[in-house]
């Protein structure tokens, strides 16, 4: 008899709860889509790339200005389950916000197993410093930035609003990140840590925990989303209702979306389009951060 190792689960139970490619095979098609999509984004917005925020070669982040000056920015971080994917496959996502006068910025980080999860978190960091430090020079309001993140880059969206910015640079404001979309996010790190995934992650207790979001200290009543596909595994919806639950009890405002007919991968596809029901959430909630 197998033994359980987390919330009943054992171990070939949880890592099927988490094993995102096995559940859902045509991954590698949205991977390709994602990457095409965002070919053309690149060949016809305006776009400056591989900006540095970091020394290391995949410190770097574009950006996708918009007409107006003064712009709020919408910055996207990517998912790959903090060992895969780029920031060259999510560039689409600023077809969608770009006609309502929004700047993107997407970035990159360092992945694993060449970094560890604690140096993911800190290149997120001073890439959104990068971004606070250096809005004015393509036409963004650094007073008005908002996150969105899908599956690992919705974990690393949370943490962003945990981070405490005056470490990061001289007048950086302890709300430098104003509110948070989180896409098929993870927030509490553990059964991470027990998958088949720390294999590369290679995480212990103590950094699972230093890095899960349900554990960490809030001190700005930022407004949250957490979108999660109907489709998507019992755990996956019980991390987001957890966060919800969290965020809540905070005081602080949260929705909880679960949009019918879609999986992990696909939740994403209609990112390039404006009125996309997920682009026109995201806009509301960016007036409620804002204002």
């Amino acid at each position: 008899m197998s033994s359980v190792i987390y919330r009943g689960f054992d171990q070939q139970a949880l890592d099927a709860q988490y094993n995102n490619r096995l559940r859902f095979p045509d991954f590698t098609v949205h991977f390709d889509r994602w990457s095409e999509w965002s070919r053309r984004t690149r060949l016809t917005l305006p776009c400056r790339l591989d900006l540095p925020f970091g020394a290391s070669a995949l410190e770097k982040v574009d950006v996708f200005p918009a007409d107006a000056s003064r712009a709020p920015i919408y910055v996207f971080i990517h998912g790959g389950y903090w060992y895969s994917l780029d920031k060259s496959h999510y560039s689409y996502v600023a077809e969608g916000v770009r006609p309502h006068g929004i700047a993107t910025v997407v970035n990159n980080f360092g992945l694993a197993p060449a970094v560890d999860m604690d140096c993911i978190v800190e290149h997120n960091r001073r890439a959104l410093a990068w971004v606070w430090t250096h809005a004015a020079s393509f036409g963004g309001d650094r007073e008005r930035i908002y996150v969105c993140g899908h599956s690992a880059g919705g974990h690393l969206g949370l943490m962003l609003l945990a981070t405490d910015w005056r470490a990061y640079g001289e007048g950086m404001p302890a709300n430098l990140v104003k509110g948070v979309c989180s896409i098929g996010g993870i927030f509490d790190m553990e059964p991470i840590r027990l998958s088949f995934l720390n294999k590369t992650l290679k995480m212990d207790e103590a950094q699972a925990h230093r890095n899960a979001p349900l554990a960490q200290t809030y001190r700005y009543p930022a407004p949250l989303s957490l979108i999660v596909a109907k489709d998507e595994s019992d755990e996956f919806h019980r991390q987001s209702q957890e966060m919800r639950a969290h965020w809540l009890q905070l005081g602080y405002p949260c929705e909880l979306l679960v949009p019918d007919d879609l999986d992990h991968f696909n939740v994403v596809n209609g990112l390039a389009d404006p009125q996309c029901p997920l682009v026109l959430h995201q806009l509301a909630q960016m007036r409620l951060a804002f204002s």
